[in-house]
């Protein structure tokens, strides 16, 4: 079979994306549920999205020409360790860092009017398409901090003047390790901070919420109907 794929996860270096590029692979984001068989490499109580690498890696792995892997502040430690786990499994595995804090993109879709799951898509697909948007800047009625959910349908509960805010809004800036831009909010906007069960993130999630008097909120996997009924009462009530 031919290895025709370039996977990846988090933020990788945009020259390290470019170099594939420019050699016509196509690339997946292993980040992704995409419902493909699952492994029992990594522990049942664990972070889904390193859950999805593995599985996707492994499903896919006649395909797969290179695994480029984050492993530095861009991603976490579980990024770091999946790293290992799958090139000792004889994956081809490049690592990346990308720390730099010197760029800082304009934002345009984290702040724009469009519905917040387009918001999501678009700025994790910029990390290898170049797109255009037309959208309008609006003043934010609600918040989300964190990184792309699992379940993106959670997304769909929010209005179209909802800003992102976390993670997502350093990938769009081009400054995934940015943590200062990574815990920076607007004061004021009732946010919904939301980061994955198990992951380490959890610890800024829960602290920003306490800080600005958002919701904080950690789902596993897919939301249950209470952690819906919480997002709904907030989006309601403030």
């Amino acid at each position: 079979m031919i290895k025709d794929i370039v996977g990846f996860w988090g933020y990788p270096e945009p020259e390290i994306i470019k170099k594939y590029k420019e050699q016509g692979f196509d690339f997946v984001d292993l980040d992704v549920d995409f419902g493909y068989p699952k492994t029992d490499i990594l522990p049942e109580s664990y972070c889904k999205i390193i859950k999805n690498i593995i599985d996707n890696a492994f499903y896919l792995k006649d395909r797969l020409h290179m695994i480029v892997a984050p492993i530095g502040k861009d991603k976490c430690d579980s990024g770091w360790f999946a790293a290992a786990v799958l090139k000792d499994s004889g994956f081809r595995v490049q690592t990346s860092i990308y720390e730099d804090l010197s760029v800082k993109n304009e934002l345009k879709i984290s702040i724009s009017n469009l519905p917040l799951r387009k918001k999501f898509e678009l700025i994790t697909d910029g990390i290898v398409k170049c797109s255009t948007i037309e959208a309008g800047k609006v003043p934010p009625r609600f918040g989300f901090w964190g990184v792309p959910p699992n379940d993106l349908s959670i997304l769909e509960m929010f209005p179209d003047d909802t800003h992102v805010y976390g993670w997502t809004r350093c990938v769009e800036a081009g400054c995934p390790a940015n943590l200062e831009l990574e815990m920076c909010v607007d004061a004021g906007v009732p946010t919904v901070f939301y980061a994955q069960s198990f992951c380490s993130k959890t610890q800024l999630a829960k602290y920003l919420a306490d800080k600005y008097n958002g919701l904080y909120i950690d789902v596993d996997d897919y939301a249950t109907k209470s952690t819906i009924a919480k997002i709904e009462a907030f989006l309601k009530l403030r």
